[in-house]
C-alpha cells in the first residue's frame, strides 16, 4: 500500500523503494527498524521533530544509531535555542504518529535539516510514513524534494 510520502515521490518522479517490516509495538526504536529490514543502523535514518525559539517546527533527520545534536540543530536552523517537541504534539503537527514520523508529507511543511553523514551513503531509508514501511532512496533525492539543509546535527 502506497503512503502520501511514497505519492509525493512519484509525483516528483524520484525513485525510491518500499520495504515492508513487521511492527513491534514494544520496540519501534530506529535501530530495530534497521534491524528488521536488513540495513545498518547508519543508514537508517529517523526523523525528530523539535521546536526553535525562532523558526518554530523543525524536522531532523539523522541516523538511527545516533542522537540529535540540539546545539548543531540550533545552529543549523538559526535558532538560539531548540528543544524536542512533546510526543503528544507530534502527530497533531506532523499527521504521524511515534514510529511513523517521515520528512516527506508532513500536514504542514516545516523545514528539514538532515545530518551530513547521509552522504555518505547511495541510498539510505527513511520512513515512509507508517510504522511497518520504510522508503530506500538517494539522500540527494530526500534533500530535493524536501528541500532540506545538509548539516551536522548528529552525535554517536
Amino acid at each position: 500500500m502506497k503512503t502520501n510520502a511514497a505519492r509525493i515521490l512519484d509525483r516528483a518522479g524520484i525513485e525510491y523503494e518500499l520495504r515492508e517490516y513487521a511492527v513491534d509495538e514494544t520496540d519501534l526504536s530506529a535501530p530495530h527498524v534497521a534491524a528488521a529490514i536488513g540495513l545498518p543502523a547508519d543508514r537508517v535514518f529517523k526523523t525528530l521533530v523539535a521546536r526553535g525559539d525562532r523558526s518554530g517546527v523543525v524536522l531532523a533527520v539523522i541516523p538511527a544509531n545516533a542522537e540529535l545534536d540540539l546545539k548543531g540543530l540550533a545552529a543549523a536552523s538559526g535558532n538560539k535555542s531548540i528543544d524536542m517537541v512533546p510526543l503528544k504534539e507530534v502527530v497533531v503537527l506532523t499527521g504521524y504518529i511515534r514510529g511513523g514520523v517521515s520528512p516527506i508529507g508532513t500536514r504542514k511543511p516545516y523545514p528539514v535539516f538532515v545530518d551530513e553523514t547521509a552522504e555518505l551513503w547511495d541510498q539510505i531509508a527513511v520512513s515512509a510514513g507508517r510504522r511497518g514501511c520504510q522508503l530506500l532512496l538517494a539522500p540527494a533525492a530526500l534533500v530535493r524534494v524536501t528541500e532540506a539543509k545538509v548539516c551536522a546535527i548528529a552525535a554517536f
